[in-house]
């Protein structure tokens, strides 16, 4: 390809076949996403993966507009692919953490969000340690999108879409699949939102691990009473060797000890021995069965060496995907309705 053909093609906005994503303003969760929305994303992501496959990766799309990532908590994953998605764009990206503004002098979050309002900013993507964080702010900044990169314990609904995206594009289709979720899931958001998710497209989802680290909501049903119809099918399972047979995707979860409080596992070496993922436990799931992982991994903790790197895990293709959908997600929400 010449120079000047490069240009050109690298002029083009998106491909033209890309969806029309629906009118949103926000990205909170994936409770408030229906099944055709999920959908939509996921097309416009694939659009948004052939800019990433071109020599040049730059459209004008986004020429203009400004994106801020907030980030309260540290973020490698998240933080770096928003940055190139709104790059690639060609939004102004600006990063900021709270260690270098005025969050360090006292400011909230609100007034932090109200300054960046008034900047003219179009897009705020947060991550903060306190669930809700994201919420506040859309209900309070009316000119501006927000994306939840994580909030508290509470959800991550990107990584969660872009989980979903893996999935239907290495499997087809994602209805009638059995999904195992393994590990933290009390302390995981992002657990919390591949749930919504994979129940709102159909799949069969299994929760496991030890009991102290599973959601009492899903254990208890809220005291009796009824779960949202989309989760009243979930179904918890504390042995790995029994919740993995014939299993179409293994996702693995960290333990998160910095949300922990002490007593929620006899020991490590306990952990690792009924919940770790191997080679052993992966033989009885469905053969093909895909092997997820949100990161950061522990490798050796709650996943194999052999297992994470093996020839089932997808795990560096959900990173290749969360750049895709990110971009999507800031074009929806910087072409729509403010």
């Amino acid at each position: 390809m010449s120079t000047s053909q490069a240009i050109e093609t690298a002029s083009l906005v998106v491909p033209t076949d890309s969806p029309h994503l629906p009118p949103r303003k926000h990205v909170l969760d994936l409770d408030d996403f229906s099944s055709e929305e999920i959908l939509a994303v996921i097309e416009s992501a694939k659009g948004m993966a052939e800019v990433l496959g071109r020599d040049i990766k730059k459209v004008p799309t986004l020429r203009g507009r400004v994106v801020v990532t907030l980030f309260y908590e540290s973020s490698t994953r998240t933080r770096i692919s928003f940055e190139e998605a709104g790059k690639v764009l060609s939004a102004d990206v600006i990063n900021m953490t709270a260690s270098a503004s005025s969050v360090e002098k006292g400011e909230s979050l609100l007034n932090t969000g109200l300054t960046l309002q008034a900047m003219g900013v179009d897009v705020i993507v947060v991550r903060h340690a306190y669930s809700g964080a994201p919420y506040l702010l859309a209900q309070q900044l009316d000119r501006v999108g927000i994306i939840n990169a994580g909030d508290g314990i509470h959800a991550h609904p990107t990584q969660a879409l872009l989980d979903l995206y893996t999935v239907q594009d290495k499997l087809g289709s994602i209805s009638g699949l059995k999904v195992v979720i393994v590990g933290d899931v009390l302390h995981s958001r992002v657990a919390r939102s591949n749930i919504w998710g994979f129940s709102k497209m159909g799949a069969k989802v299994v929760i496991c691990g030890p009991a102290t680290l599973l959601p009492l909501d899903l254990l208890h049903r809220n005291g009796g009473d009824a779960l949202p119809e989309e989760l009243a099918s979930i179904e918890v399972v504390t042995d790995l060797d029994l919740a993995i047979q014939d299993a179409d995707v293994v996702m693995a979860l960290r333990l998160q000890s910095e949300r922990q409080d002490a007593g929620f596992l006899p020991s490590l070496r306990e952990y690792i021995r009924r919940w770790q993922v191997t080679d052993e436990r992966l033989a009885k799931a469905k053969p093909g069965a895909l092997v997820m992982h949100p990161g950061p991994m522990n490798e050796g903790i709650e996943i194999s060496s052999s297992i994470a790197h093996g020839g089932n895990s997808v795990i560096e293709e959900q990173v290749t995907n969360g750049v895709a959908i990110r971009m999507a997600l800031l074009y929806q929400l910087c072409t729509g309705p403010k």
